[in-house]
């Protein structure tokens, strides 16, 4: 177990630098409304100069009032602007290529997930930030919530690992039907790389990341087609469309994997962007030789979830509820800007244990590899990206 990874700020303790951090954010997107912006605005250590999208007007909408900001169309405008930091919150396959050309720049990057689609957009990325010497921030806010800390305090409570469950199943939340977000050319995939990507970077984290020797997956996209499983609990009516496509260029809405560690430990994978569910909820499940743990509660910010986290151990036919505190819907976010405030002013150890390191990035990525080849499921096209300014969600 990686117990660092779980470590939060003190109560009341916020990284306060001498002059805040000048911060780009690249996409007017859900993820940017609900989260960047006004997270970044609230926090001392940042300060929000500049904000991209391919509709300005959108971007300006972002704006905090009574401060000039920048606003453009494209990360090219940002040249010369100074910035210590940008935000890419772009749509899946323009992560890396936007990230790479700040970079090149000397600039700063937090990548939001999916960092990448594969490998291969990983070693790209890694590559560009040692030739550029500026640092690729990320990671899941998953990993900041007060249960998933609470599951990692009790592992060691368990004996040797066996196996971890990761389940996230929505009851209906295909984030866009009709837009990019469904295109497996562009998105590089669906629920596993959406979804999937939270769940491998808290189970691989609790693992103490270890290697993967092998894997299976099946995925299908059996409620793409049902109006009623697209999620209502988010605005995407302008999240930007995709080009005309087929069938095959649909991506997945379900995705089961199973990895083997070389640890010895069984990991199975259920992403589900939709199913039969009354609520979404988020399981994980670890199985020790001295007992199992469950966790139970819902990731995100869907209204249809769970009404509280729940964990309990079940030992030799006992099962013992482990108290939780009963936290505010989305808090973990809160605590990832502030991991984010302390790594870059050097307030904090500047160490893997706040997770988004390059090498984790290229393991999450191989993990969604594996499962898509063995499934012979969504791949990105090598089409080339036609802008870099397109909203993500």
């Amino acid at each position: 177990m990686s117990g660092a990874a779980y470590t939060s700020p003190r109560p009341g303790a916020v990284t306060t630098p001498a002059r805040p951090l000048r911060t780009a954010v690249l996409g007017a997107g859900w993820v940017s409304r609900t989260i960047w912006v006004p997270l970044l605005e609230a926090h001392p250590a940042f300060e929000v100069t500049a904000l991209v999208d391919a509709d300005p007007a959108a971007a300006r909408a972002l704006a905090p009032p009574g401060r000039e900001v920048f606003v453009g169309a494209s990360p090219d405008e940002l040249a010369g602007l100074p910035l210590d930091l940008a935000v890419v919150a772009l749509p899946n396959d323009l992560h890396v290529p936007v990230a790479r050309t700040l970079l090149a720049r000397g600039v700063p990057v937090y990548v939001e997930k999916p960092v990448c689609r594969t490998a291969a957009e990983a070693r790209d990325l890694a590559e560009a930030a040692a030739r550029s010497g500026a640092g690729v921030y990320a990671g899941s806010a998953a990993r900041h919530r007060a249960d998933v800390r609470a599951l990692a305090e009790l592992l060691p409570s368990l004996g040797d690992l066996r196996a971890l469950g990761l389940d996230w199943t929505r009851a209906s939340g295909i984030p866009q039907r009709d837009g990019w977000f469904t295109d497996r050319r562009l998105a590089g995939g669906g629920a596993l790389l959406d979804l999937g990507w939270h769940l491998l970077d808290v189970g691989l984290d609790l693992l103490g990341r270890p290697g993967v020797t092998a894997a299976l997956g099946a995925v299908s996209g059996d409620w793409l087609g049902d109006s009623g499983a697209t999620a209502d609990w988010s605005r995407r009516g302008r999240e930007g469309a995709a080009p005309t496509r087929t069938a095959a260029d649909l991506v997945e809405d379900s995705a089961r994997g199973f990895l083997l560690t070389d640890t010895g430990v069984a990991v199975s994978v259920e992403a589900r962007w939709a199913s039969h569910q009354a609520v979404d909820s988020t399981t994980l499940t670890v199985e020790g030789t001295k007992g199992v743990a469950v966790l139970r509660g819902t990731f995100g910010f869907s209204p249809h979830r769970v009404p509280r986290s729940s964990l309990t151990v079940l030992r030799r036919g006992e099962r013992t509820e482990v108290p939780l505190p009963d936290e505010p819907v989305g808090i973990e976010y809160e605590r990832l800007v502030e991991h984010l405030a302390r790594r870059l002013t050097g307030a904090g150890a500047a160490t893997g244990a706040d997770g988004g390191s390059l090498a984790e990035i290229d393991v999450i990525a191989s993990c969604v590899d594996r499962i898509y080849g063995a499934a012979a499921g969504p791949a990105p096209s090598p089409e080339p990206v036609r802008s870099q300014t397109r909203s993500a969600p």
